[in-house]
């Protein structure tokens, strides 16, 4: 049975992206065939919005963004934020007293003013952000959790991000989401209920999309909740094993593009079977 493939949804980092951190002109133009045909194409990212720009050079075209793992949608063509989710600046201090506490050598940062500024702790490894002009240590936790904030990172020496990510959820008991999207020892923090799924699903309910017309393409736990709500959900090959079990389907690796693999395959134009 055919139905309308209503949203494209994609990751970028490791699913849409090359390890060279570059996009194909394959699928480049397979987003935009998408689009053309009258498919919503949203990018949905842990990446903060200020890291966009290089992204969108590449497509060429302004697709809206789920970014920080659903708690800004970002409309590029107005360039503004539609909608923010952000934790609050009680819930923060209390999230990091309790990590603190749990994990002494726990720290912080946070993305704040919608993911434009990065506050750290000034001993919080910057590692990826280091040389980001955004980012600005503080002196004490009161002032990095003294404004709302769309996520709140934390590293915590050489610990696997899965055993760190399953230790801060297991602290936080419904204060907060907990996930991670890499290999090295970041856990990303969100408000309670904030997601990739409910960020995508704003931006699908303002377009008039339901979940059974989205297709999403992810590579990490922090799609993992995003994949289990679209209607299909595709793990690329090099996705983390969590991923590739809970993935209806797989595609090829984000180094032979997969995603666009995938939508040349489809049956018709602009439709998924069931």
């Amino acid at each position: 049975m055919a139905r309308d493939l209503g949203c494209l949804a994609t990751d970028l980092d490791g699913t849409l992206l090359r390890s060279d951190m570059t996009i194909s002109e394959r699928t480049v133009r397979a987003l935009r065939a998408a689009s053309a045909r009258g498919t919503l194409v949203a990018l949905a990212t842990g990446r903060p919005v200020r890291w966009l720009q290089r992204v969108y050079d590449q497509l060429g075209a302004s697709f809206p963004a789920v970014c920080a793992n659903g708690a800004v949608v970002y409309d590029p063509a107005a360039g503004k934020s539609l909608h923010v989710n952000p934790l609050s600046p009680g819930v923060l201090l209390e999230v990091c007293e309790r990590l603190r506490a749990a994990l002494p050598s726990a720290r912080f940062a946070v993305e704040i003013e919608d993911g434009w500024l990065l506050r750290h702790e000034v001993d919080y490894p910057l590692r990826w952000a280091a040389g980001d002009p955004a980012a600005t240590p503080v002196a004490s936790l009161a002032e990095l959790t003294s404004v709302a904030a769309v996520k709140l990172l934390v590293r915590a020496g050489q610990a696997d991000p899965d055993e760190l990510t399953a230790l801060v959820a297991g602290c936080l008991s419904g204060l907060a989401e907990a996930t991670h999207s890499s290999s090295d020892g970041l856990v990303e923090i969100s408000a309670a209920g904030v997601t990739k799924a409910a960020g995508l699903a704003w931006l699908c309910e303002r377009h008039g999309v339901p979940a059974g017309e989205v297709i999403a393409f992810g590579d990490m736990p922090n799609d993992l909740p995003m994949l289990e709500w679209a209607g299909r959900g595709v793990a690329v090959a090099n996705a983390h094993p969590a991923v590739l079990a809970a993935a209806d389907e797989v595609t090829g690796s984000n180094d032979e593009d997969g995603v666009a693999a995938y939508l040349e395959r489809l049956p018709s134009a602009g439709q998924l079977t069931s």
